[in-house]
């Protein structure tokens, strides 16, 4: 039976004393995308810094955090380094302001390949930083390279954050809120993209999202936190079509869809 390639038990994370991730377990496949739903402040977020340990030092981590055998918590931070942007990397969100302002893109993604390839030429850097850009389909990448992200729509920043994060060939991407600063047209179009190139490089992926919607077109298995805890844990249409668990009924019946009776008030999550 294969080893899932991330497997996390009993994570918990505490801020000066106070629980906000309170003892979760779940594991990615390889190949496989776990949706991970709640509203803010359920932890998802400090979820995903934790598994590259980029939380700040007030936070303190308990648990087991192991990807491709390793106990990502017990690593020494020089082989956490290693790992950061290479083996798993990570869409910020807000595509707007994830980006630095005055430095070109192409220079942007060319820093996080020689992060790790310092071996590489300038020549070849280039041609991995032009291949990336090709593969998340921005216009016209050579003649962009020097271009800044002002010069781009929210929608080609968004392919930038995802051609810096794929440029090393992750094995693990952590996509946390990827779309939600983008209208639903752009949206439609990074969800497809982060699919085709989920499949094109057998790429796992933990995506993070408020958005049900969202979640029900790329995730393969939903986990549902409520107050830091993961409350149910599904296959996508499972879920979908029959979710067990009170908060995941009234997550469901708070967003609108086609068939939402409009002479009812939505439900709430209090």
């Amino acid at each position: 039976m294969p080893v899932p390639l991330l497997v996390a038990d009993n994570l918990s994370i505490a801020f000066n004393g106070r629980t906000a991730v309170d003892s979760i377990s779940f594991q990615i496949e390889e190949g496989e995308t776990l949706g991970l739903v709640g509203e803010s402040g359920s932890g998802k977020s400090a979820t995903s810094l934790a598994l590259l340990r980029l939380l700040p030092p007030t936070a303190t981590i308990t648990g087991s955090l192991r990807f491709a055998g390793e106990d990502l918590l017990a690593l020494p931070e020089e082989a956490m380094r290693r790992h950061r942007g290479r083996s798993i990397a990570m869409i910020f969100q807000e595509p707007m302001t994830a980006l630095n302002p005055v430095m070109p893109v192409g220079r942007q993604i060319a820093e996080a390949v020689e992060a790790h390839h310092p071996e590489l030429s300038r020549g070849e850097v280039r041609e991995r930083v032009l291949a990336a850009m090709n593969d998340v389909a921005l216009p016209s990448p050579e003649r962009r390279l020097g271009d800044y992200p002002h010069q781009f729509s929210g929608g080609q920043r968004q392919r930038v954050l995802i051609a810096m994060a794929l440029v090393n060939r992750p094995r693990l991407l952590i996509a946390d809120e990827p779309t939600t600063a983008l209208d639903v047209t752009v949206q439609a179009q990074i969800l497809t993209l982060l699919d085709r190139l989920r499949s094109t490089h057998n790429l796992s992926m933990l995506f993070i999202s408020h958005d049900l919607a969202v979640v029900s077109q790329i995730a393969s298995r939903v986990a549902v936190m409520q107050h830091g805890r993961i409350v149910e844990q599904a296959s996508s249409r499972e879920l979908f079509l029959s979710p067990q668990h009170p908060y995941t009924r009234r997550l469901l019946a708070s967003a609108p869809t086609m068939r939402t009776d409009r002479t009812r008030p939505l439900a709430t999550l209090a």
